[in-house]
């Protein structure tokens, strides 16, 4: 009945987002991080993929240094996939930068790839890749970064599990 679900805590699922359903709810772990113009570092990291019944997934990360819990970046944004197997993903970062990016997804792998169409509010970043992939129920991801001193570099990995 419709309007017996309204005090649940949440709406059904929208089709569009059913091909990624993999992603939802809260992932946690660490990762590490390096480029040719900074040192290497481990982090802490949680991942918050949600819904509201709309055809978006809503996205927010944090990440803190392992050894004081200090926090160290944020970001959140939505992904919209696509019936062809294509995705939107606008990702708005604590250090003022935004990503626009595309990409695909493929249910059967589990994996999404991303590739940014416009880095906004960037003095040095000019292109950013993300590659996700859930495999026996713990989610990997590569970003990688081009700058304009380098060319696109491995940046960030990590792996998290479902909490």
């Amino acid at each position: 009945m419709e309007g017996e679900n309204a005090g649940s805590a949440l709406p059904p699922m929208h089709p569009a987002i059913a091909p990624l359903s993999f992603l939802l709810g809260r992932w946690k772990g660490q990762g590490e991080g390096g480029f040719p113009t900074i040192n290497s570092f481990a982090y802490g990291e949680e991942l918050l993929f949600s819904h509201s019944g709309k055809p978006v997934i809503a996205y927010s990360q944090k990440t803190w240094k392992l050894a004081s819990g200090e926090p160290m970046h944020a970001e959140s944004g939505y992904w919209r996939p696509k019936p062809d197997g294509s995705i939107e993903v606008v990702i708005a970062q604590s250090t003022g930068l935004v990503e626009v990016q595309k990409g695909t997804y493929d249910t059967e792998s589990k994996a999404i790839t991303l590739q940014s169409e416009l880095v906004g509010n960037a003095s040095k970043v000019k292109e950013i890749t993300r590659v996700f992939k859930e495999v026996d129920g713990e989610l990997s991801y590569v970003v990688q970064m081009a700058t304009m001193m380098t060319s696109l570099q491995p940046h960030l990995k990590a792996l998290l599990k479902k909490i």
